[in-house]
């Protein structure tokens, strides 16, 4: 037994190839109709295959779903195809994005008697004067302390990536890889180890690190954030089996508070780092970040309400309680 769907095509350059119809087994997923149009079209990487809903337009991410479940597609008896081009694991795009702050922040450590003492003459009347200790020695005890705390942050993030996080969709388009690295190389990579490790820094203070309750609020956020940032990943990735990609209602650490408690740990994680550096510049990064942060959650609260209707409790906040 099986259906017979119309195949429609979105592309601008067209699918050769691609034909009207489509015969689908009844377990048929999304995944495998995106093999039998790629084998249909001749194209190499049946990941480069975007399967939309007729109705609204959107691509079916979840490549483990039957296509029978689909209800637009279903009413219609259509699929809307288009050739996504190039593409490229979200894995790895993870990991590229991540591994941009762990390339800055050794590199201004290891430059910055070379880098800031000649750039120094014609900043001068724009920054503070230099902690003449930090210019001429090494880190202070505040810029050693943001430099473990960033470097932790973003090997755990690698680490989660390579064995935590599973993933509903197999690929993206490649060209994402620029887009979606940009924003931790330049803000939480290179500007923000450009301001730490300056000595002329607010992070460049003299001062015993634990002798400031500023620093020591700003640890306990950062270890608190961190760990419990760690819980949510880590209960998120056993919700599904090996192999699963079904979305299912969350109930762990933080959910009765916001739709994405991840989002709010890594909030508490960074805001104890810049409470520590005292950096504008990953004030900025984590001010966009919430923001991007702020529109997923959004988006996974409208799915889950969607998907789930009444046995869905309704969130008001997404990252941050009262908040946002």
């Amino acid at each position: 037994m099986g259906f017979t769907l119309k195949v429609t095509n979105r592309s601008r350059r067209g699918l050769k190839g691609l034909p009207s119809t489509i015969e689908l087994p009844d377990d048929a997923t999304v995944e495998s109709a995106k093999k039998q149009i790629a084998s249909a079209t001749h194209t190499s990487d049946f990941n480069r295959i975007g399967i939309f809903d007729p109705v609204s337009k959107k691509t079916f991410k979840d490549r483990n779903a039957l296509v029978r479940d689909q209800e637009p597609v279903m009413k219609l008896k259509e699929i809307v195809v288009k050739d996504l081009g190039p593409q490229i694991s979200w894995r790895l795009v993870y990991l590229c994005e991540y591994f941009g702050p762990l390339i800055f922040h050794p590199l201004f450590v290891g430059v910055r008697h070379h880098l800031y003492p000649a750039v120094y003459p014609y900043i001068k009347g724009f920054v503070p004067l230099p902690n003449l200790a930090a210019a001429s020695g090494a880190l202070t005890p505040v810029q050693h302390a943001v430099f473990l705390m960033v470097m932790a942050h973003f090997v755990k993030r690698e680490l989660e990536v390579l064995f935590v996080h599973k993933f509903s969709a197999n690929t993206m388009p490649a060209s994402f890889i620029v887009r979606n690295s940009f924003f931790y190389w330049v803000f939480a990579g290179l500007l923000g180890a450009l301001e730490v490790y300056a000595p002329f820094s607010l992070a460049a203070r003299e001062e015993p690190f634990l002798s400031s309750p500023l620093n020591v609020l700003g640890l306990a956020l950062y270890v608190v954030g961190e760990l419990c940032n760690a819980n949510v990943h880590w209960y998120l990735s056993s919700l599904r089996k090996p192999g699963e990609t079904a979305r299912k209602i969350p109930t762990g650490l933080g959910f009765k508070l916001v739709t994405c408690p991840n989002y709010m740990f890594e909030i508490i994680a960074w805001a104890g780092i810049i409470l520590v550096a005292r950096a504008p510049s990953l004030v900025v990064f984590i001010f966009i970040g919430s923001y991007f942060m702020y529109t997923w959650a959004w988006g996974k609260e409208k799915a889950y309400r969607k998907q789930f209707g009444d046995k869905y409790k309704k969130k008001r906040s997404v990252i941050l309680p009262y908040l946002l």
